[in-house]
């Protein structure tokens, strides 16, 4: 690792004209404060058609380490691999737009890779140092469920929540994974996970302080149906063989 090691901050964005500007003030001042670190922030923008391009590309003007891309198709996972794919930067975090992630957890997730050498630290909201607020009980089971369905397929799997929106990987592990994740939507950090639990990567766990987004977009029932069939097409048509 370099001196000051660079850290991108992903943020996908879909239609996020009103979060977009706050969630950039918020992490350019906190990152500010922690010079051992080169930080840059990346807006992915996946799809928007209201005015988050606009605000982005004003935000981008304004603060040079802020940039922004913009591909048509919608989806996360296609956002992140662009973005993760095309970085040289030591280290690539994403983290949701509303920041439901206290923003604490982020220099715990960054020296996990830096200095303990992990390739991959995700955030969990299901450990016993984890404290999850204003979530709905229907969010919660749905979320243990399909925690507990992926053990089901994948009986000690090293992780315990998939779908936190809060996770960082090494350069050398993105070289490594990305080309070979097929999912290009929110199944896209199960399929990570369970690449790394299938290639014996350890993966580092951090629990975190998430405060839930009521005003979430997220189509639950078609999330979860095309989660199951992404567990069913690793279960039984397996991982990439050529992954070194």
């Amino acid at each position: 690792m370099t001196l000051n090691p660079t850290v991108d901050i992903v943020i996908p964005v879909l239609n996020e004209e009103e979060s977009l500007p706050i969630c950039v003030q918020k992490l350019l001042s906190y990152t500010n404060k922690f010079k051992q670190y080169s930080w840059k922030i990346v807006i992915a923008d996946n799809g928007s058609e209201d005015l988050t391009g606009q605000i982005a590309k004003k935000l981008a003007k304004t603060y040079s380490n802020v940039s922004y891309f913009h591909i048509k198709e919608k989806g996360r996972g296609r956002a992140l691999k662009l973005a993760w794919g095309e970085s040289t930067s030591e280290v690539m975090v994403y983290m949701d737009v509303d920041l439901s992630t206290n923003l604490d957890a982020l220099i715990p997730l960054v020296d996990a890779i830096v200095i303990e050498n992990f390739d991959i630290c995700v955030g969990t909201r299901l450990s016993k140092n984890s404290k999850v607020i204003g979530r709905k009980i229907i969010r919660e089971i749905m979320s243990r469920g399909y925690n507990f369905l992926i053990n089901c397929f994948f009986p000690v799997k090293g992780f315990s929540d998939a779908q936190c929106g809060f996770k960082g990987i090494s350069k050398k592990l993105g070289y490594n994974i990305l080309p070979y994740i097929k999912d290009n939507e929110w199944f896209f950090d199960t399929e990570l996970l369970l690449s790394c639990r299938h290639y014996s990567i350890p993966v580092k766990e951090i629990g975190v302080i998430w405060v839930d987004d009521p005003n979430t977009r997220v189509k639950i029932l078609p999330t979860v149906w095309k989660d199951f069939k992404g567990l069913i097409r690793l279960r039984f048509l397996g991982f990439n063989k050529n992954i070194n």
